[in-house]
């Protein structure tokens, strides 16, 4: 299918320097309508130099930040749908450790919507092991004058590495290989990773893309960012932002989103899909973006009718039931149930988040133009 207004749109972001490249699937009733790569996936400044200058391809793996988190979510509800935890069952139910220092009162929901209050961990990712990472969580304290439940504000890891542990604790593995087991290679996303061991790392070779810094207004190159895309890196399960695949295979995970809402999956039932997208958290004052926004649980939902500034939307023409996650200044994945349309999207570069803005809005604008789904 012919996009000439959204492909106009990524090219002027790879002329004016916003990114070196990008990655688009998109779809329509289940069919793949497109599925298109654009500019590099790697620059200059990379340990190995020879692979600089490698073109982006429909199959490169890029790192997806936070467009991740809803895969985790959906992990999370598969143990609920098989009965093995409830959204509203307290986390040191769990993870008994979780309990310190006033935690007793967090919910499974309250990660999940990003109301628990625990926003604040230095993570210092890659460098702390799962098990260091963890035991700082367990000692953290809520902010103050937070009630769970009753004040939002985006919890951009701390949550996630306690989901991540949920999953371990309640199943027996460990939180990447659950993924990669039950959701991933169920639905043909055999190149996606919520890490991956340091010899597959270099066995795909210049497959893997590298994310690049876009913002400094320098006459120098963009460099990758760093400790993102390092074999060590690679190899840290981060549930709040460590995946890495093509884009496509995002497209993958929304497509089998719709179906379950349809009835039409393998994996979760449509109850389970419902309430995922659901309206968990609404006309909330998210104190993060600083913005109100709507949630489901691990889903941002659309909240045009709060206004047109909210950030990581889905564009001016996406229906009200829209939902998806975007990923920090690079990427969206989002499903469309009104017109069954899902998008995947990757800039490999990172502006700053007003210039990444812009350029999402006005990419997302066109494709539904392109398609002729406008409103």
């Amino acid at each position: 299918m012919e996009i000439p207004q959204t492909r106009q749109i990524i090219q002027q972001g790879l002329e004016s320097g916003l990114h070196i490249g990008a990655q688009l699937y998109v779809s329509l009733h289940g069919q793949p309508v497109v599925d298109a790569s654009f500019g590099l996936s790697r620059l200059g400044g990379e340990a190995d130099a020879s692979l600089a200058g490698t073109p982006m391809q429909p199959d490169t793996l890029m790192i997806w930040l936070s467009a991740g988190k809803p895969l985790t979510a959906v992990a999370i509800a598969l143990l609920a749908q098989r009965g093995r935890l409830h959204f509203d069952d307290p986390v040191a139910h769990y993870i008994p450790e979780f309990a310190q220092n006033g935690k007793d009162a967090i919910t499974i929901r309250h990660l999940l919507t990003h109301t628990a209050g625990i926003r604040a961990l230095d993570t210092q990712y890659p460098f702390l092991t799962w098990d260091e990472t963890l035991a700082k969580l367990f000692t953290l304290k809520p902010e103050r004058d937070w009630i769970p439940g009753e004040k939002a504000g985006y919890h951009a890891h701390s949550t996630w590495y306690i989901l991540g542990e949920l999953i371990h604790r309640i199943d027996g593995r460990p939180c990447d290989q659950f993924l990669r087991e039950e959701i991933f290679l169920h639905l043909a996303m055999t190149d996606t990773f919520l890490s991956m061991p340091t010899e597959t790392y270099h066995a795909y070779g210049s497959r893997i893309g590298f994310l690049h810094d876009t913002a400094p207004a320098t006459a120098e190159p963009p460099k990758p960012l760093p400790n993102y895309d390092t074999p060590l890196a690679a190899s840290r399960p981060r549930p709040s932002g460590s995946v890495r695949g093509p884009i496509r295979q995002l497209g993958l995970f929304y497509e089998m989103m719709l179906r379950a809402l349809a009835d039409k999956n393998e994996i979760l039932t449509p109850d389970t899909a419902r309430l995922l997208v659901a309206r968990q958290r609404t006309g909330m004052f998210d104190v993060t973006f600083r913005h109100k926004i709507d949630w489901g649980l691990g889903f941002i939902l659309n909240s045009s009718h709060h206004g047109p500034a909210i950030p990581y939307q889905f564009g001016p023409h996406a229906s009200p039931t829209t939902f998806g996650h975007g990923g920090s200044q690079c990427a969206v994945g989002m499903a469309d149930p009104f017109h069954q349309l899902v998008i995947a999207l990757i800039f490999n570069g990172c502006p700053g988040e007003p210039a990444h803005d812009r350029r999402l809005r006005a990419t997302l604008k066109a494709l539904y133009e392109d398609l002729a789904l406008a409103r």
